[in-house]
């Protein structure tokens, strides 16, 4: 399925809302946090491109987004992360009928776990590493290179606190995300290696692609941590609870949002903590 609105994207960004006409590809869109980011972006003027596995949840949450936000320029495309060649089809298709693009968001979601060690399931490890790792190589992978081609492209995972310190009876998830936090590190290494191979190469004198844009590649890859998310229907069933620690998921939005308000040098590479260390 897939619905595309007008080629709007191809005109300059307004220097004052730099997320004004981008190009954003949203992977796990059908989720609490692919929800909430639609609709930020949306706001701010985006061309959203949102990918999903279940059609019927797709197409409600891309209705949800024009219906919260009259005018937003939305898609929706069914689209198998775990099929390296669809992941690929989907970063082309997106490039060819707007021209360029400027990010991809990886929002898939997923968790299994225990309370002890020894409860540890296999079966857990290869569900997750499907959700958590392989859609992260995939859509890298995919989308590398349009990345690079934008003037301020971007590249954001949502990780968890516990990669760090892994629980005992969260170790399938906590490996996962370590290995979702390792790949997007190489990923944000091959940002900064082809950033500095242009700048070495590009006159002093050539202006940049965009005003108030670097001249030349400005790509970052960055890990945004949590401890949990909260999204809007956890707190009404417990409107008590303190989830003391967890990110709002409209937190986590406006935090993607503001990832093209900063120089692609002060985020490649780096974590941005959304709960206490």
């Amino acid at each position: 399925m897939s619905t595309a609105p007008e080629n709007a994207a191809q005109g300059t960004p307004a220097p004052e809302n730099a997320l004004a006409g981008r190009v954003i590809a949203v992977a796990g869109a059908s989720g609490a946090a692919g929800r909430a980011t639609l609709r930020r972006l949306a706001k701010a003027g985006a061309v959203l491109a949102a990918a999903g596995r279940d059609p019927q949840r797709l197409d409600a949450v891309v209705e949800a987004t024009r219906t919260a936000v009259p005018g937003a320029r939305i898609e929706g495309q069914d689209v198998d992360l775990l099929d390296p060649q669809a992941a690929r089809d989907w970063a082309d298709d997106v490039e060819e009928r707007h021209g360029r693009v400027d990010g991809l968001l990886h929002l898939v979601g997923g968790w299994r776990g225990g309370k002890v060690f020894d409860d540890s399931a296999l079966a857990d490890w290869d569900l997750l590493q499907d959700q958590l790792v392989r859609t992260v190589q995939h859509t890298s992978l995919a989308f590398h290179e349009p990345l690079l081609r934008s003037p301020q492209g971007r590249f954001a995972i949502v990780s968890a606190a516990g990669a760090a310190k892994p629980a005992a009876g969260n170790a399938a998830y906590a490996a996962a995300k370590a290995a979702a936090e390792a790949w997007t590190g190489a990923l944000a290494d091959s940002f900064a290696k082809h950033a500095a191979a242009a700048a070495s190469q590009a006159p002093a004198s050539e202006p940049p692609a965009i005003p108030g844009t670097p001249s030349g590649p400005s790509a970052a890859a960055v890990i945004l941590v949590v401890k949990a998310l909260l999204t809007p229907e956890m707190r009404a069933a417990k409107p008590e609870a303190k989830f003391s620690g967890f990110t709002h998921v409209d937190e986590l939005a406006e935090a993607l949002a503001g990832l093209w308000d900063r120089p692609a040098a002060d985020l490649n590479g780096t974590h941005l903590w959304l709960t206490p260390r």
